[in-house]
């Protein structure tokens, strides 16, 4: 009803991680070219983190939608996978053929190296993207960290890009966890906005959805910068 009333042509404070109502904060930019950076130099692990509700996946899928055509992308949305299942998932991501009901990791560690070699050898790259990764089990970590060791005399065949949490960065400083810690080349952490930013924020998304002017006074704008402390998610 209030769409129709204020001329909106679609809901403006969706909950939906859209590119489309992506406002780029000041932040936002950094994270974004942190993510292009990681995947345009040599690293392999890729850090993202932030509270709930800061836009990870929303710039996780601004950033996988601006990678060029050569990029060949697996996507891990639930990742309380045991070993195996996310084996698995990231050859069914890559389309890779497995044959049903297999219990070996080897036999999908062969085979991803085969279709990782062959897409190099493709000058395409491979980029592994895992969301709410702070729910990854240890053994499933160590397993991505043994992924990252898939190489050539050269390059590495596949890049691994890790969105959660600051649960995550806590996880990843157990001493037990080092080695992986130490894989990671870039790592931003993604804060909540500003009395400014949230405010240029929700004009933005008024403007996407078809707005043609404020909606909002100055105290409700303080109201919600104070209700929302920030966080996008609450702010919708």
């Amino acid at each position: 009803m209030y769409n129709r009333y204020f001329g909106f042509k679609e809901d403006p404070f969706s909950i939906a991680p859209d590119p489309r109502f992506l406002f780029m904060s000041e932040m936002h930019q950094e994270a974004l070219a942190h993510l292009n950076y990681g995947v345009s130099s040599d690293g392999c692990i890729i850090l993202l983190t932030g509270e709930v509700g800061t836009g990870k996946t929303t710039i996780c899928r601004c950033f996988i939608e601006r990678l060029d055509q050569s990029t060949d992308v697996a996507v891990i949305l639930n990742p309380k996978l045991s070993v195996l299942e996310l084996l698995a998932s990231i050859c069914d991501e890559f389309q890779i053929p497995t044959g049903n009901n297999q219990t070996s990791v080897k036999y999908y560690i062969d085979n991803l190296n085969r279709f990782l070699l062959q897409a190099h050898a493709r000058d395409r790259r491979c980029l592994l993207v895992i969301d709410e990764a702070q729910n990854l089990a240890a053994p499933v970590l160590e397993q991505i960290r043994l992924l990252s060791n898939l190489e050539t005399e050269t390059d590495k065949l596949i890049q691994i890009v890790l969105v959660g949490q600051p649960e995550l960065g806590e996880l990843l400083s157990q001493p037990n966890l080092r080695q992986f810690s130490q894989r990671i080349s870039v790592r931003y952490h993604l804060r909540p906005m500003d009395p400014e930013d949230s405010r240029d924020y929700i004009r933005h998304r008024l403007t996407v959805a078809g707005s043609e002017g404020d909606v909002f006074s100055v105290s409700a704008y303080r109201a919600i910068y104070k209700l929302s402390r920030g966080l996008p998610r609450l702010i919708n």
